[in-house]
């Protein structure tokens, strides 16, 4: 208590003299301030630098495209130069002797091919905030996709500090993180469930997508409520210009996108729609040799409308909705010795889908005060079952059956309201708080059968209320030094239980030439919401639970330093970090325990009757490493080299025997190797190669007998495995190749691309999942593999 008295002092105190030092200087400037957008498509562009040499001073774009430039008033003209990655640089003149306000348009550059740029938005070297990474849209388009779909999360897979799951999944493990340590979020709602197919895709469309940012730790005060990671993703806004239309044709999947004015230069709209046609192409088999093949197909949809009032207020409205649907029957008749015939009967169905929603208004209330209140509704559902039946072809009385469903869902109502105020070049302060109320429904069963009909839950609704407030500064000190200060406060409140937090936030920037820079941070973040992971397959029968009266919230503290620079002549840019990061209060199932651990079965009737609370356990974790990133970014060969070197660690009192063991996703080594090369004008090459330490897993050392007062005879009735260590064995190293090649060409309707990609290029089994196979005496330990090489083929096009 002590310690939270205290960094409440410190953040008032920090505060107020920053507001005081803000206020005293704001009499003294003038202000240049405005949009800046694609001339285009007047889309507004985020990230952009605007930079006056002369000054040195300068700014940069909010995420609404929104910039305010304060300057010492003068009578003498000055120049600040507007540059964005993949537009032409331009250079704006003005005299700086009174506040003006600006609509920067700007063009996209038509590249000569040896001095082509695709990288990140921002400069890394210069920015204050570190283990950051915004990627760039025409950079994952360039990836080799799977199976024709490009897949902005296997991208940031590709990123040091960032481990996938298993074989072909769209999971990220953020620095020794579980996957509900990453906050996801779309026009600023989070996602719960990013996964389509499995885990194989995930539900972020890329032709929706305006910019990606992936932020690993010293995390700015604004972002709270997860431990490793934020991924910020942000929607186009729909052509202000002209009605556009583009799509691609799969091998899996397809697409469309449509955007353009409902009103020119007031009011877009975007919509785009994706499905997959598996069970189009499945059905004639299905039909041919009965209904034993499995029925499966996902669909998702993003739309938005903006519409621009005044110069001062804009409306945004944006949608997602998704969903997948997993169906497999067999159906058998059976003959007996009367000559009864018995039709058997079993289906398993699996569904489960993400909707967001976001109303935003972003009003100006002077040129320096810039604000975005936001309305957020986001759901997260699965449900699973399973029904099995016997019944009589020629008697409809002799029948038996039974079904059994299960289900779970996460419901988000939110507010909030975001500031940014711009004092003075000196000092960008943002600011704004929260309230979000959630309803979790953890796991109810339905059971069902001929004489029995029964709703089981395993724990009732809980509603929660989660509140936050926060305030940062980016401060520059001399022309050297920068500093990004801040406090993120919340509370969550649960069963008339209080929890509260004050977490400190520090990041520092210091230039050692103009070339390189050091890096520093401090972020400290608290938890009150729990995945409980149920498979290491990507299934999606997590359960996502509350932090209770009786299971307090997650928190770390993470410290990270390091430096980044640029070299030969500016054509490379290297990034060194380190990072030491403490979580306390994490949790995990119990020895022996994983609702949903043998599929939808009577097995769910017994974990029902079970609080998911009575079936874990709390304890702690230590994450540390360090990471390397060396990019290429300019010229007609670009791409990255990632390396990681990590340990991840848990540490529970009832399990392992209370010894530290490491975690399942803890890989010591991880490398990427990422390469795009411009072949000629309209053909364009690319190639990655990954390499990681294979999973840490938990595996039986032997057998035991089980119930042997039952043996008559004829043998043991049945065994049950030993354990002796907790994730004591390694899968074998994973490495894949992937190629892919893009031929494009203009058209008189527009523009076209053909993609061919080679996925696992040289057909490596990398491991799935391993099991046991044989029989007592003679076990023998299988490995399962789930992608040979696969090739794939996708058209896209774009209308004019």
């Amino acid at each position: 208590m002590n310690s939270t008295y205290q960094y409440f002092k410190t953040g008032i105190i920090l505060l107020l003299f920053l507001l005081y030092n803000a206020f005293n200087i704001i009499a003294q400037n003038i202000t240049i301030s405005g949009y800046v957008k694609d001339i285009e498509t007047s889309e507004t562009l985020i990230g952009v630098n605007l930079f006056s040499s002369q000054l040195q001073k300068g700014t940069v774009s909010n995420s609404y495209g929104f910039f305010s430039l304060s300057l010492p008033k003068s009578e003498e003209t000055i120049e600040i130069k507007i540059s964005y990655v993949g537009y032409e640089e331009q250079i704006l003149s003005l005299k700086a002797d009174e506040t003006q306000e600006l609509t920067i348009q700007l063009k996209i550059n038509n590249y000569d091919l040896e001095v082509i740029e695709i990288v990140a938005k921002s400069d890394e070297v210069e920015q204050t905030q570190m283990s950051t990474i915004d990627l760039s849209i025409k950079t994952i388009e360039k990836l080799p996709a799977l199976m024709g779909e490009v897949d902005v999360i296997k991208a940031i897979q590709l990123m040091p500090g960032v481990q996938s799951g298993t074989e072909g999944t769209s999971g990220i493990y953020v620095r020794g993180g579980s996957p509900d340590q990453n906050l996801i979020l779309l026009d600023g709602v989070p996602v719960y469930n990013a996964a389509h197919l499995f885990g194989f895709f995930s539900v972020f469309n890329n032709d929706a997508i305006k910019n990606v940012s992936l932020l690993k730790g010293g995390f700015p005060a604004r972002y709270g409520g997860r431990l490793s990671s934020v991924v910020d993703i942000n929607m186009k806004e729909g052509n202000m210009q002209k009605v556009q239309a583009s799509g691609n044709i799969g091998l899996i999947a397809s697409k469309l996108l449509v955007e353009g004015p409902i009103k020119k230069d007031t009011t877009s709209f975007l919509v785009t729609a994706r499905r997959t046609y598996y069970d189009l192409l499945a059905r004639p088999i299905i039909n041919q040799i009965g209904s034993s093949v499995p029925n499966y197909y996902f669909y998702d949809l993003n739309a938005k409308i903006n519409h621009i009032f005044s110069s001062k207020d804009r409306l945004f409205f944006s949608l997602y909705t998704g969903r997948d649907r997993f169906l497999e029957e067999n159906k058998n008749t059976v003959t007996l010795e009367d000559q009864t015939q018995i039709e058997d009967k079993e289906a398993f169905k699996l569904r489960w889908g993400n909707i967001t929603s976001a109303l935003r208004w972003n009003h100006l209330f002077s040129n320096k005060l810039f604000a975005n209140t936001t309305l957020t509704y986001s759901f997260y559902q699965f449900q699973t079952d399973k029904e099995e039946s016997l019944k009589s072809v020629d008697n409809d009385d002799l029948s038996n059956s039974n079904f059994l469903s299960y289900q779970s869902q996460i419901r988000d109502f939110g507010a909030k309201i975001d500031f940014d105020f711009y004092p003075s070049t000196a000092h960008t302060i943002k600011f704004g708080a929260q309230a979000t109320h959630h309803n979790f429904l953890p796991g109810a069963t339905q059971y069902n059968t001929d004489t029995i009909n029964t709703n089981l839950s395993n724990i009732d609704d809980i509603n929660t209320q989660e509140y936050a407030a926060y305030v940062e500064d980016e401060i520059q000190i001399g022309t050297n030094f920068k500093a990004n200060l801040g406090i993120h406060s919340s509370a969550f409140h649960v069963r008339d239980k209080w929890y509260f937090s004050v977490q400190p936030r520090v990041s520092l920037y210091y230039a050692v030439s103009d070339n390189w820079s050091t890096k520093a941070s401090f972020a400290t973040m608290t938890q009150y919401i729990h995945l409980l992971s149920n498979s290491n397959a990507g299934f999606p029968t997590d359960l996502w639970v509350p932090s209770t009266d009786r299971i307090a919230p997650q928190e770390s503290w993470q410290v990270a330093g390091g430096v980044s620079g640029k070299i030969n002549n500016q054509k490379l840019t290297l990034s060194i970090e380190g990072y030491y990061k403490k979580l306390n209060q994490v949790i995990d199932y119990s020895q022996g325990v994983n609702f949903l651990q043998d599929g939808p079965d009577t097995d769910l009737v017994e974990a029902s009757r079970q609080a998911w609370e009575d079936a874990i356990e709390v304890g702690q974790g230590w994450n540390y490493g360090g990471e390397i990133l060396l990019q290429k970014n300019k010229g007609r060969t670009t791409g990255w080299i990632g390396y990681t070197l990590s340990w991840s660690d848990r540490q529970f009192d009832k399990l392992n025997f209370g010894e530290k063991f490491p975690y399942k996703y803890d890989k010591r080594h991880d490398f990427s190797l990422v390469v795009s090369h411009q072949l000629k004008e309209n053909i364009d090459l690319s190639g990655s190669w990954v390499y990681s330490t294979g999973n840490a897993i938990t595996l039986p050392t032997g057998v035991y007998p089980v119930h042997p007062e039952m043996d008559f005879g004829g043998g043991i009735i049945s065994v049950a495995d030993d354990y002796e260590k907790r994730n004591g064995f390694r899968n074998k190293a994973y490495h894949r190749l992937d190629f892919g090649i893009n031929f494009n060409k203009n058209k008189k309707w527009g523009e076209r691309t053909w993609s061919i990609s080679l996925y696992n290029a040289y057909s490596r089994r990398n491991p799935f999942y391993l099991y046991f196979d044989g029989q007592p005496g003679n076990y023998k330990l299988t490995q399962a593999s789930l992608f040979p090489i696969i090739p794939s083929i996708s058209y896209k096009f774009k209308l004019q």
